[in-house]
């Protein structure tokens, strides 16, 4: 039997990365699967893939009205849900002089605002007991240079970690963290950089890892199996960093 058997799981951002590859663990491991995209070619590509073994959404993590329209389309599909893995993001980088008002709200919307108001859609259809995975970053927790908004928007989403954990508990609700350091994921290609540029990026960004090397998508899907499987049923509130030791060496 799975360590996800018998769940319905739901990941935003599954159509590539790290999200794209928790669904294809939580498939292997059991789990009836929700998965949502911003764009339909995404949506169509992890159709072709995983076919009926996932039920996959466009939806725009930024808007609430998505939000709501999400938790009302899941509560046609499902009685209730088990996990929910908030993997979306918006990993904009920009020199503090460059930023606008307009690219700041759209990040903040993606990263912490839509988020926050998919939670509560969501909460009548939360099963007791569930688990809540939030996607952080170990950026919260270092001074990179160029990531202030988005690191600013991840500490936000990892405080909701703790104070949701606080008000849901009694409804056996588990809210966790879950922190990739630099991974391999298609988020470098859509900086708009050219293939040189963007090698040299990837360069200088295995120079901040200890261990010399980039993560990969499958290494932080393993560790969203854990925090969403009965394993963790005692890990609550708390921040799991899978980041090469970006963040405590």
């Amino acid at each position: 039997m799975g360590r996800l058997e018998g769940k319905r799981a739901l990941i935003t951002g599954g159509t590539s990365g790290i999200g794209l590859e928790t669904a294809r663990q939580f498939v292997l491991e059991g789990a009836e699967v929700a998965v949502t995209g911003r764009s339909s070619k995404g949506i169509a590509g992890i159709r072709r893939e995983l076919g009926d073994r996932v039920l996959a959404l466009e939806s725009e993590a930024g808007s609430i009205s998505d939000q709501v329209q999400l938790a009302e389309v899941l509560g046609h599909h499902w009685a209730s849900i088990d996990v929910v893995f908030v993997n979306a993001g918006d990993v904009t980088h920009r020199p503090l002089v460059n930023w606008d008002e307009a690219t700041f709200d759209r990040l903040m919307s993606t990263n912490l605002k839509g988020p926050f108001f998919l939670l509560q859609a969501l909460l009548p259809l939360l099963a007791n007991p569930s688990s809540i995975i939030l996607c952080g970053s170990v950026s919260a927790h270092i001074g990179l240079p160029q990531s202030s908004a988005y690191a600013a928007s991840k500490a936000g989403i990892l405080s909701l970690a703790r104070t949701l954990s606080g008000e849901l508990k009694d409804r056996g609700i588990r809210v966790n963290g879950l922190s990739p350091g630099p991974t391999e994921t298609p988020a470098l290609s859509r900086l708009g950089l050219d293939d040189d540029a963007e090698e040299a990026l990837k360069q200088e960004i295995r120079r901040l890892v200890p261990i010399g090397r980039m993560g990969k998508p499958i290494e932080l899907a393993k560790a969203a199996v854990f925090l969403a499987s009965d394993e963790s049923s005692f890990v609550v509130g708390t921040e799991l960093l899978v980041d090469g030791g970006v963040g405590s060496l």
